[in-house]
Parts: C-alpha cells; sequence; structure tokens
C-alpha cells in the first residue's frame, strides 16, 4: 500500500520530488490551519514540518498509523519526541543539511562584530570616513568555548581551525571528541579560559535560559556571547545586564527569545526594552534566524531528511 506523507510546512521541493521517485504519496497542504491539520493527521503514515505547528501527546495519540515525523532542520522542540518514541514512532531531523551554513554565518557574525564591518559601512555610506573609531581585534589568538559539540558546533570549531585560535568543547552527552584543534573539556575549564563563548545547544527544558547572569559571571574574564542555537537559550535581559556591566564585551546573535514559535518574525509594536536595547547597541550584531538559511542549505535540508524518510519506511 502507498504510503502518504502530510507536509505542513513549505521545504524545498527536492524533499517530496525523493519521496514520490520512491512511491510515497505527498500531500502539500502548507496553508491548512491548524485545527484542519489535526483532522487530516490520523489519515497519514509520516509528517513533515519545520517549526509552525505541535506534535503533541494529543496529536500522537489521534495518529493510529503515523510510522514518521520529519523535522526540516535542526531544532525538535516542536515535537514530544519521547512519548513518539513510545509509539514506536520515529522522528527525524537534517541538521547535515544547514550545518555548513551555520558555521559560516557564525564565523562571519564574529568577524563583523570585531571589526565594526556593520557600523563602517553605515558609516562611509552616510558620507563618514572613522578610521580610527572602527579600529578592530583579531580572532587570532584568543581562546573560544564552545558548548555544544554537534553538528553545528563541530562544524563551526571546523571552519575555525585556520585563524589561530584555542578550542575548548564542552558537551554533556558526548565523549571522546576531542582532535588536535579542538579541546573536549569541563565548563570550569571554558569559564576559566575563554575569551568568546559560542552557543550550540538544542532548546530543552535543561538548556532554556542557560546563558544567564550566574553562567555569564563565572567566566574568569570579560566575554563575547555568540547565539546561532534558540533564542530562548539565553536570558536577554541578563545579557544587557552583562553588557552595561562591561562583563560581555559584544554578542552576536541570529535568534532572539521574543521570536514567534514559527521563528517567522518578532512582533515589533510591543518589542520588550531589553531588545530595544540590542538593537541601538554597536556592540552586538543581529540577524534574523537566518544563520542555516541558505540556498544551498535549503537544498541540503531536504535530501537529508528524504534519505532518512525513505530508509525509515524501507525497515
Amino acid at each position: 500500500m502507498q504510503k502518504r506523507i502530510l507536509f505542513i510546512d513549505s521545504n524545498h521541493p527536492r524533499l517530496h520530488e525523493m519521496l514520490i521517485e520512491q512511491g510515497f504519496q505527498c500531500d502539500l497542504f502548507y496553508d491548512k490551519p491548524a485545527d484542519e491539520l489535526k483532522r487530516l493527521i490520523p489519515q497519514y503514515d509520516g509528517i513533515v514540518l519545520r517549526s509552525k505547528f505541535k506534535i503533541t501527546k494529543e496529536v500522537i495519540d489521534s495518529a493510529p498509523n503515523l510510522k514518521c515525523i520529519g523535522r526540516v532542520g535542526a531544532g525538535m522542540e516542536n515535537i514530544d519526541v519521547a512519548y513518539a518514541a513510545q509509539k514506536g514512532i520515529a522522528c527525524v531531523n537534517s541538521p547535515e543539511g544547514n550545518r555548513d551554513a551555520v558555521a559560516e554565518h557564525t564565523i562571519g557574525m564574529l568577524l563583523c562584530l570585531f571589526n565594526n564591518i556593520t557600523k563602517a559601512n553605515a558609516e562611509v555610506k552616510s558620507g563618514k570616513w572613522l578610521r580610527e573609531g572602527n579600529r578592530g581585534i583579531e580572532l587570532c589568538g584568543k581562546t573560544i568555548g564552545i558548548i555544544g559539540y554537534g553538528n553545528m558546533g563541530a562544524a563551526f570549531a571546523q571552519r575555525l581551525q585556520g585563524f589561530g585560535v584555542k578550542m575548548l568543547a564542552y558537551d554533556k552527552y558526548k565523549t571522546n571528541f576531542g582532535n588536535e584543534f579542538v579541546k573536549e573539556c569541563s565548563l570550569r575549564e571554558i569559564f576559566k579560559q575563554a575569551d568568546i563563548l559560542s552557543l550550540h545547544t538544542p532548546l530543552t527544558e535543561e538548556t532554556q535560559y542557560l546563558i544567564n547572569d550566574a553562567l555569564i559571571n563565572s567566566f574568569s574574564k570579560a566575554i563575547y556571547i555568540i547565539n546561532t542555537a534558540r533564542g530562548k537559550c539565553l536570558n536577554t535581559a541578563d545579557l544587557v545586564k552583562n553588557i552595561e556591566s562591561k562583563k560581555v564585551l559584544g554578542a552576536c546573535l541570529d535568534v532572539m527569545e521574543y521570536e514567534a514559535v514559527s521563528f517567522e518574525g518578532i512582533e515589533y509594536k510591543d518589542i520588550p526594552p531589553p531588545m530595544q536595547y540590542l538593537m541601538k547597541s554597536d556592540k552586538v550584531i543581529l540577524t534574523p534566524h537566518i544563520a542555516g538559511w541558505t540556498k544551498e542549505s535549503n537544498i541540503k535540508l531536504a535530501e537529508f531528511l528524504a534519505e532518512k524518510i525513505i530508509a525509515i519506511f524501507k525497515k
């Protein structure tokens, strides 16, 4: 019998093309409201989504035929993965597809901050030529602490190898990943040595507000903070407090605590004071959750996920 896959969110057509080539029926219901999607899900063997829809225990219980839930991207926080596993449903994602994009974007943001690139660009375009006011600092010789050494953290470290930096990495759930370029270490060692902290963790109950006032003040030095993971892994008010006290010298944020659930926007009419501060600060580089959002990653995310879904149904 032909397996049916429900596509809840838009994605690169390569994903459903690969599935159709393998005999799957793919129904692209990108614009259906949540209530209608809930009524449709019980008819399907698989679901493909990004972020706008939550797969809860109730949704899973309503779908007796469901064998696979596919997330286009890395984060799985909108899926009750543990309950799905209990019900024998495979949950797969495709972090391999955007790890290169995230790594390159993370380095790009850091270089922009260190070299005042966005500030200088705006000044030159407005008729100002300020050289001394834009004297930068070098990445070479700095110590970078990486928290989370999965696809994103490892790709970031790989890209840093030519910059003459010392790399320390901590991952609570991985061991024996160190190499000649990256030293596997404890958080305490990162606190002691790092000049720059880069976060590469998923959003879970454990990592929500992981970067907070207490953690920031565990560092021996004043630091720079990079977050290309999830916005709610970082407490924005605590970040602002520490920028003001100069414990944080600068920040690169591709993700914000105040993003919509779908990551498609922020309610600008209701922007909280900490976010307003960041938007005005020349010590902060902000981008709209686009670190993994390249033309190449769009295709790779689709292809990696299609391969995983096909493999699940072939078992």
